[in-house]
């Protein structure tokens, strides 16, 4: 009998306990501590049942860098019977997609800004993509808040079942929508700018409200919350961010020779190019970008820009020059000039981080850029496994690439939580 009073004491005591602390709260603003975020936000957070089997894995201790964490993660991902419980079919998401809302909230999309800050500073991004629809969903799912815009080029080769994914995924926010015109995309052909093109175009006449524009491909994912991206973008102060350096010699073939496209490949014909339009530095860079609305419009309008993009169509991989040529030129909004002491490498730049193979290696050396790939390689690029989420969340990009949910769905999945952890530990 005393044992029974003494628990419903103790019982009582912690009931009175919570009460005050609520009240504290509510009474002390300062505290930091919405009482009601329980309530209103809690199925938003990702549970351990969310997820795939990849969800046995400890999140926590991989991001760590916990060794035996990482090799049980990479074990996991080679065995025969892991690899195919993975796979998510195409006709998935058709299926899902009949009702928005039940998808919306079995994925937990965020429906709303998760603060003014986020709101007032609405964001563009183009989404070029050919294959992998559950890479995509994944990554549109990382980087989808209400008030940002969304275009998304299919490539026109893409297998049906993935367009029509894709569009029906597409479908249910108001705020995304397909690019009015998708090409054919050719790897290091002129194509993969135009998908650009069309969407930067598009994008312009869909909102005069975003302020950044933000290109992605399916492999790519953030490394930063929606606000931390936004943070980033005004610290920039209207300026731009993407590699943009001096073009090195053994490049410079690219577009010194006319070059065509073959049966789906480009070629390199013996016919010399003319010199670049405006006499024009060309610098070298990559494909993804971070630029200002501004840069965007002189894209489109710049009649020195559109010139540049006539003689850069019979390039290879002008999309590896277009861009870092153009934020070295005078007057466009967030430029730098052309002048070496503004040169900007990858590594300097937040638009992406990428692991390429030769740059790989031991810690110790003087020539290593960066550590060795923990995933596999595709075209000399590090396809990232879990034992790398350490060190890509130690870096200050906005993005990475490449992620694959095929070769290592776990890499993504305590990516997932770790952003979406902070998103909500930045709203509460």
């Amino acid at each position: 009998m005393k044992l029974q009073r003494l628990r419903r004491q103790v019982l009582k005591l912690t009931v009175i306990m919570g009460l005050l602390l609520v009240l504290l709260a509510i009474n002390n603003p300062k505290s930091g501590w919405d009482p009601s975020y329980v309530l209103r936000y809690s199925w938003l957070e990702y549970t351990h049942k969310d997820g795939g089997p990849e969800r046995v894995c400890d999140c926590s201790a991989i991001l760590r860098g916990d060794r035996e964490a990482v090799d049980q993660a990479k074990i996991l991902t080679i065995t025969k019977d892991f690899r195919k419980s993975i796979l998510v079919p195409d006709d998935y998401y058709i299926n899902a997609t009949q009702d928005c809302k039940a998808f919306k909230q079995s994925r937990k999309y965020l429906t709303f800004p998760l603060s003014q800050e986020e709101e007032d500073f609405p964001l563009a991004y183009s989404m070029v993509v050919h294959h992998k629809v559950q890479n995509f969903e994944r990554l549109f799912r990382a980087i989808y808040a209400p008030q940002n815009y969304y275009c998304v080029h299919v490539d026109k080769k893409s297998d049906a079942s993935v367009r029509s994914a894709i569009k029906a995924i597409v479908s249910c926010f108001p705020n995304v929508f397909m690019v009015s015109r998708a090409v054919s995309v050719i790897y290091s052909g002129w194509p993969r700018v135009q998908a650009d093109l069309n969407c930067m175009a598009d994008l312009v006449e869909m909102s005069t409200k975003w302020k950044y524009f933000i290109n992605v491909c399916g492999q790519d994912f953030p490394l930063k919350t929606n606000l931390e991206i936004v943070r980033a973008l005004r610290s920039l102060r209207g300026g731009n961010s993407l590699e943009s350096e001096k073009m090195p010699d053994y490049k410079k073939w690219r577009y010194s020779y006319v070059h065509q496209l073959v049966n789906g490949s480009v070629q390199r014909t013996e016919e010399a190019k003319k010199p670049p339009p405006f006499n024009l530095p060309i610098l070298s860079g990559n494909a993804y970008i971070v630029v200002n609305r501004g840069y965007i419009r002189s894209v489109l309008r710049d009649k020195r820009i559109k010139a540049l993009i006539k003689w850069s169509k019979d390039t290879y991989s002008p999309d590896e020059f277009l861009w870092a040529t153009i934020q070295r030129m005078h007057g466009v909004p967030g430029s730098t000039r052309p002048n070496h002491k503004y040169d900007m490498t990858d590594i300097n730049s937040i638009a992406r981080l990428v692991k390429w193979a030769w740059h790989e290696g031991s810690e110790e050396s003087e020539d290593t850029v960066y550590p060795e790939c923990q995933g596999n390689h595709v075209r000399s690029i590090c396809v990232y496994g879990a034992g790398d989420l350490q060190w890509l969340l130690e870096n200050h990009h906005l993005f990475a690439n490449k992620f694959d949910a095929d070769s290592d769905p776990i890499a993504i999945y305590c990516l997932e939580k770790y952003l979406r952890q902070k998103a909500l530990a930045e709203l509460r």
